[in-house]
């Protein structure tokens, strides 16, 4: 191998000396982390000349000086304002992509029920690895999953066995410390739910210092048959916060799934969402929200993947811009010549409050069944003057009544969240953005 083939970049180099420090105890996943390292040397960052990057611009990225596997230091008195309060939760906490035991709290679940890392789950439970690790995120073509697939040490592992309920919710905190280094994160996450399970997992990113951070975080999620998974993704970032992170979910018959990302503040962050419907009578769905100001970025792409008939997938993302931000949407669904009876939906709307600000949308349908109900739709608008004029003549403020307009845009999505303590810590969110 040689890295001439691949991006010129020295963040890719950098990246690509430290593989001699990564774990190789385990033949199997190693083999994958070798096919992966070979995938990366060859595809390099990708250029907006990717028509997958055509809008979000990762030049930026690898010419800072980001320190892979920097130690981090971060106290539970600066990690405070970062938890969600929750009176029941697993709570693991990642700094700089290492775990952190001191600052986590690992709930007793039912037996069987297995939350721990990435790290530990590799030495105990090596066959549900082994089964599943690489083998629904593609490093094949993509070159961020492929450099984490090689890199990437720890992250979340969860098991859940087949009828258990995971009674407590998981909260995981991925932590940058960026006090004294530009640190650059590879976080690893696999979530197993067995047949007629039951989970409910959050990750929130969080940067603490001034420096720049880069967090790439793949997360691969197998829904068994008839079970339930929800998954959050919440990004308050500071502001010169890099993130990648892409989500594949692999959906089998009869089960429930659905993600919630909301996006808030980071210099850049890009979010892969990937669903494949595997089975048949499938019920699954994405909402996403971003309330974007300053030069945040914010891309969102997502794939809703029908393979088999008389499922359902349903996916709205909205978004509120302000400044300079700027969004991207490319949300595609899929219907594959077998997946007949499939209703299929996609909707991207967007409030552009600024002149500055602006929204790239573009979704997508591919439909290879003749018998389906597919739709999709986007807009990007601004606030209704009538509206807005309405609240004002009942004595309501100008930013008063602009908040509640928007309070009132983004609440079809936050009204599915099913965990309250997150639906309030977002709802302060907006209430800090637009009060």
């Amino acid at each position: 191998m040689s890295i001439q083939t691949i991006d010129k970049s020295s963040l890719a180099e950098r990246v690509i000396s430290t593989f001699d420090t990564v774990s190789k105890q385990n033949a199997v996943v190693t083999a994958v982390r070798l096919e992966a390292l070979t995938r990366f040397e060859t595809l390099g960052f990708p250029s907006i000349k990717n028509e997958e990057w055509k809008y979000t611009n990762l030049k930026p990225v690898v010419n800072q000086d980001f320190v892979p596997n920097a130690v981090g230091n971060i106290s539970a008195e600066q990690l405070q304002d970062s938890i969600i309060p929750t009176e029941k939760a697993s709570i693991l906490v990642f700094v700089n992509g290492a775990y952190q035991p001191a600052l986590s709290v690992l709930t007793q679940e039912a037996e069987g029920i297995v939350v721990t890392t990435f790290k530990e789950a590799l030495n105990k439970y090596p066959e549900i690895v082994e089964a599943h690790f690489a083998k629904y995120a593609d490093f094949q073509k993509d070159a961020l999953t492929a450099m984490n697939t090689a890199f990437a040490e720890d992250g979340v592992f969860a098991y859940v066995p087949d009828k258990k309920v995971l009674e407590a919710p998981v909260y995981v905190y991925f932590i940058s410390d960026s006090q004294q280094v530009a640190p650059l994160s590879q976080l690893r996450n696999l979530i197993v739910a067995g047949r007629s399970s039951q989970a409910k997992f959050v990750t929130a990113f969080h940067t603490i210092g001034e420096l720049h951070s880069f967090t790439n975080v793949v997360t691969e999620i197998v829904v068994g048959e008839n079970a339930s998974v929800e998954h959050y993704i919440l990004q308050n970032e500071a502001e010169q916060a890099y993130i990648v992170g892409t989500t594949q979910a692999q959906l089998a018959r009869d089960c429930h799934f659905t993600s919630h990302t909301v996006s808030l503040n980071g210099a850049l962050i890009r979010n892969n969402l990937n669903m494949v419907l595997a089975g048949s009578n499938i019920d699954a769905h994405m909402y996403g929200l971003y309330l974007l100001n300053g030069n945040c970025h914010v891309d969102n792409h997502t794939l809703a993947d029908h393979q088999q008939p008389n499922s359902f997938s349903n996916e709205l993302y909205k978004g509120i811009l302000d400044g300079k931000s700027t969004g991207v949407f490319n949300g595609k669904i899929y219907v594959k010549p077998d997946a007949q009876k499939t209703n299929a939906f996609q909707s991207n709307r967007n409030l552009v409050l600024s002149k500055d600000a602006a929204m790239n949308t573009k979704p997508q349908l591919e439909i290879f069944a003749d018998d389906v109900k597919c739709s999709h739709g986007a807009t990007v608008g601004q606030l209704d003057d009538e509206m807005l004029f309405y609240l004002r003549s009942r004595g309501i403020g100008f930013e008063s009544a602009r908040a509640l307009l928007m309070r009132a845009f983004a609440d079809d999505v936050l009204q599915n969240m099913t965990l309250e303590e997150v639906h309030t810590h977002v709802d302060r969110w907006i209430a800090d953005r637009f009060l």
